[in-house]
């Protein structure tokens, strides 16, 4: 049986058997998306396919299984999806995996590396894991995988930004003048528990000992649940907050991102004015 989607101003078919399982493919006419359907079906029905087909199958079309199949079972899936959905747009994605060459995953990398080698190797990543799934896992005659064959970014070195003398004092003065209640708490409790911005943003009320000065991360980066011992100062700050919500921060990481860029731009703007007061 064949369904018929419309996505990215592209026609997605999928055919599923139950002695096959489905295959998906991608086309520009509704009318070409049709008529391979009923060639597909045709072969299913006479027992002649064969899953060697899918070298002749999109790279889009193994993403768009993955998207659908794999990253919901992910903790970042949200992510992962908005990420699958910008590769969709990429011009490499309507190529057939015949022609997925390690000269043709080179030349995307080395276009992608002009948004930033942290992006392009997460990009590369992902296309290299979604290949080796659908070779190993779903048993699509793929061959060889051609990421494995190229080199990848060099990542970023590793950052030791520390507060300067002054800046601490500086972001507390402008953190006052904002309107974003949330702001200076979590960039404090940061400090002061060195926890990451998704541990912070994800701290329930239920999971902080108040007798004991500790609080549980059920789920951490790694997987596995830790404890966080909480300092005096740490205890003081999630003390002075209200209860609102099952979590002590209740706001999403694009509006702590867009806070924090906006307390930066503040407080550089106030070391920049008292300079020029010195200087008068």
């Amino acid at each position: 049986m064949a369904t018929f989607r419309k996505r990215n101003n592209l026609w997605q078919v999928q055919v599923r058997s139950r002695k096959y399982g489905s295959v998906s493919q991608s086309f520009h006419r509704k009318a070409d998306a049709q008529k391979w359907a009923l060639e597909q079906e045709a072969l299913m029905q006479s027992g002649q396919w064969s899953r060697t087909m899918d070298r002749e199958s999109r790279l889009s079309d193994l993403m768009i299984k993955y998207r659908d199949e794999v990253t919901p079972k992910k903790r970042s899936h949200q992510r992962e999806i908005t990420r699958i959905n910008r590769l969709l747009t990429e011009s490499i994605m309507q190529l057939p995996f015949s022609e997925f060459t390690p000269a043709k995953v080179a030349a995307f990398r080395d276009r992608r590396l002009l948004d930033g080698p942290r992006t392009t190797e997460y990009d590369l990543v992902l296309l290299r894991h979604a290949w080796n799934i659908a070779k190993v896992e779903w048993g699509w005659a793929l061959g060889p995988n051609p990421l494995e064959k190229i080199k990848f970014p060099k990542p970023n070195p590793a950052r030791e930004r520390r507060l300067m003398p002054g800046e601490f004092a500086r972001l507390q003065a402008a953190a006052s003048e904002m309107s974003c209640w949330y702001l200076w708490p979590i960039v404090e409790l940061a400090i002061e528990t060195a926890m990451r911005k998704g541990e912070l943003l994800s701290l329930q009320w239920c999971n902080i000992d108040f007798e004991k000065s500790v609080a549980l991360l059920p789920q951490t980066k790694n997987g596995a649940p830790r404890w966080v011992p909480f300092t005096e100062r740490a205890l003081e700050i999630v003390s002075s907050l209200e209860q609102t919500s099952e979590v002590v921060f209740p706001l999403g990481p694009d509006a702590l991102r867009h806070g924090w860029d906006r307390l930066c731009h503040c407080q550089y703007h106030q070391l920049k004015s008292s300079t020029h007061l010195l200087l008068l």
